[in-house]
């Protein structure tokens, strides 16, 4: 459980802040966000494809917004 304490003469907007961006270092959100609805398990075999998959295509856009071929 995360916990922010105000600081004095701190103000509200601030505090908000705060507290969202722990919120999103501790990686909490994601989970709750990846864990909202059921998926179905797969192997090992298939998450490594899926994976490389993922990497080659971040590695080609990264690639094309640095105007790279």
């Amino acid at each position: 459980m995360l916990e922010v304490t105000r600081k004095d003469d701190e103000s509200a907007e601030n505090l908000v802040r705060r507290f969202n961006k722990k919120v999103i270092q501790s990686g909490i959100l994601a989970t709750a966000r990846k864990k909202k609805y059921f998926e179905k398990p797969i192997s090992k075999r298939e998450a490594r494809e899926v994976a490389i998959r993922k990497r080659i295509r971040k590695e080609a856009k990264t690639r094309e917004l640095m105007g790279i071929r």
